[in-house]
């Protein structure tokens, strides 16, 4: 009988202040009428990660009571004020207490990333890879995704706002980049320009694919 592999938790970095946002908490921005982090959530369950951890910061108390995330883990940062890097350390202290043997890390602020994305970076795992990453025209982005012997090395590097950059860069050999351009986008909100990405770049329009909608299991 063939072995099960060990699950793949889902990781969403959710923190920010949106600073150039004027302060508006990114994962308070609506998004067919519920908030972002709600269906960059989903996205993450929908792709096949489970669990799915989502880290807090900026608005933490508001997300808990407006998002629909009840069957997420949820880690409070009160670090996120440092940059990305403190979200990260926090979301793999947290999912290290699991049996995961992976972690694929997503970003609030990319909508145009969705489940199909998710999915073809979870496969490059199922298929040996120990670091893979989705990859738009050749370019690296997200979903990011680490086997458990990373683990330590990524939390190590991440500082300020670079997260798992440096610690990418220093492996690139051994990072399995996924093409995604045809099916998502890397593009995230960080200006009110690109508030016109919340309806017009999500994953269903524009030709991408649509996402089923399935309910969340609880955590276990």
């Amino acid at each position: 009988m063939t072995p099960t592999p060990p699950p793949v938790a889902g990781l969403l970095l959710a923190a920010g202040g949106g600073r150039r946002l004027g302060g508006r908490p990114k994962a308070l921005l609506g998004l067919r009428g519920r908030p972002l982090v709600e269906h960059a959530a989903q996205t993450l369950h929908d792709g096949g990660c489970a669990p799915v951890y989502v880290v807090l910061g900026a608005a933490a108390a508001e997300v808990r009571v407006h998002a629909g995330l009840t069957h997420c883990t949820l880690v409070d940062n009160p670090g996120w004020p440092d940059g990305m890097g403190s979200s990260l350390r926090a979301g793999l202290a947290a999912v290290a207490a699991t049996d995961a043997g992976a972690v694929l890390v997503t970003l609030v602020d990319q909508p145009r990333v969705g489940p199909a994305a998710v999915s073809r970076v979870l496969t490059a795992y199922r298929d040996g890879a120990q670091l893979a990453a989705a990859s738009y025209d050749g370019e690296r982005g997200h979903p990011v995704l680490f086997a458990r012997p990373h683990w330590q090395g990524v939390a190590r590097a991440a500082t300020g706002d670079r997260g798992a950059r440096a610690y990418l860069r220093e492996h690139a050999a051994a990072v399995r980049l996924v093409e995604c351009s045809d099916v998502a986008g890397p593009e995230d909100i960080d200006t009110p320009d690109d508030l016109a990405l919340l309806e017009a770049g999500l994953p269903g329009s524009r030709g991408l694919p649509g996402r089923a909608r399935h309910p969340m299991p609880p955590p276990h």
